[in-house]
């Protein structure tokens, strides 16, 4: 069986940072306006009257300090509350492909290879800036890759079902080396006009090179891959092109990101822990063999609990690395993001964990082990 690695990765992130005291005080100036213009509604009991954020309540619900953003001023502009995007016509490079390729730069300098080196691309992300043509096909073609490239989705646990897919393509011989991209802008999916939602997401973008082992110069070899689904409605969103044929029509707030927070912290939490637990038994290993777990970045209580009943104790930082603070939730970015940055410490033998976890549900995890250089 032909046996596959991860050579390097790439990250793109936009130029401007939008920190959580921007947020609330955009967010804040939109509850003194909505409060009063519907002052008469809120006191006959027919709306709800808004109540403010704060940084301290984020950080506390999230550990979320900052995140970058595609537009900030869009986003902090009152008599907008959205990204606001310049129009780009066909001819030219389409936001997503653009970070998209950007990451698969970064990942390919990064390994000292070149567009002739590798096979195909996939574009695995939340979402797609549009059906077709391909994102994938885009950024293939931007960056100057032969062979094949697709789409595919799986919220949250988009980049780790990509590698997997992608190694079980060179297994197969299909290929014998992949792009994984994962460019997540998903600062647009975000109502700024709701508090529990309006500071969990940022925009950044990975990628993943997978190769054939035996073609590895450096990196770390796949040593087991695990995926499962589970339909849930506890995360949505209802954004689609057949929303713009229904009767009655939907509202802006109803397609975009909403969750039932308390019900998918108690229901994915254990089932991620039990996920990862049972992956790690089929491979033969135990918690104490695992160095590090780099999981999902959606709430940092929610990481903190997984790595705990993973590992039967308290953690400390460096042992389920936490980029929160820095990039907000990435959607399916997270997990690569803190690999990418959080594992220079290893040495060739050593293994961790990357896992995403998110709407579906879907888990995904990938047990690597440092490779000698």
């Amino acid at each position: 069986m032909i046996a596959t690695a991860i050579q390097s990765t790439g990250l793109w992130t936009p130029g401007e940072v939008l920190t959580n005291q921007e947020l609330v005080e955009s967010y804040n100036a939109h509850v003194v306006r909505y409060n009063a213009e519907n002052a008469d509604a809120i006191a006959r009991g027919e709306l709800a009257e808004k109540q403010p954020s704060s940084t301290e309540f984020i950080e506390k619900a999230s550990g979320i300090k900052a995140r970058y953003a595609i537009s900030k001023s869009g986003i902090l502009d009152l008599d907008r509350m959205k990204p606001d995007i310049p129009f780009r016509p066909d001819d030219e490079l389409s936001w997503m492909a653009e970070a998209g390729a950007a990451a698969g730069k970064d990942a390919l300098e990064r390994a000292g290879w070149g567009p002739a080196d590798v096979d195909g691309v996939i574009c695995s992300a939340t979402s797609m800036q549009r059906a077709y043509p391909s994102m994938a096909v885009e950024i293939q073609q931007e960056l100057g890759i032969g062979g094949f490239a697709y789409d595919m989705s799986v919220a949250c646990s988009s980049a780790t079902f990509g590698i997997t897919v992608a190694s079980n393509l060179i297994t197969s011989g299909q290929a014998r080396s992949m792009l994984v991209v994962t460019p997540e802008l998903a600062t647009p999916q975000v109502n700024y006009n709701d508090r529990d939602s309006h500071f969990i997401f940022g925009d950044a973008a990975t990628a993943v090179l997978v190769v054939r082992e035996d073609d590895a110069t450096d990196g770390w070899s796949i040593r087991g891959m695990k995926m499962k689904t589970e339909f849930s409605n506890n995360i949505r969103t209802n954004l689609g092109f057949l929303n713009r044929c229904e009767t009655p029509q939907r509202s802006e707030a109803d397609q975009l990101f909403s969750q039932q927070g308390r019900k998918v912290f108690k229901e994915v939490c254990p089932m991620a822990a039990d996920f990862i637990l049972e992956h790690m038994g089929e491979l033969g290993l135990t918690p104490d063999q695992v160095k590090r777990l780099w999981l999902h970045q959606a709430n940092i209580n929610m990481n903190s609990m997984v790595a705990r009943k993973v590992y039967g104790r308290d953690v400390a930082p460096e042992e389920a690395p936490i980029i929160l603070d820095e990039f907000a939730n990435t959607a399916g970015c997270g997990s690569v993001i803190a690999f990418h940055r959080h594992n220079d410490d290893f040495v060739p033998g050593e293994t961790g964990l990357i896992c995403s976890f998110g709407a579906g549900y879907s888990i995904g995890s990938i047990f690597v082990e440092k490779r000698a250089s």
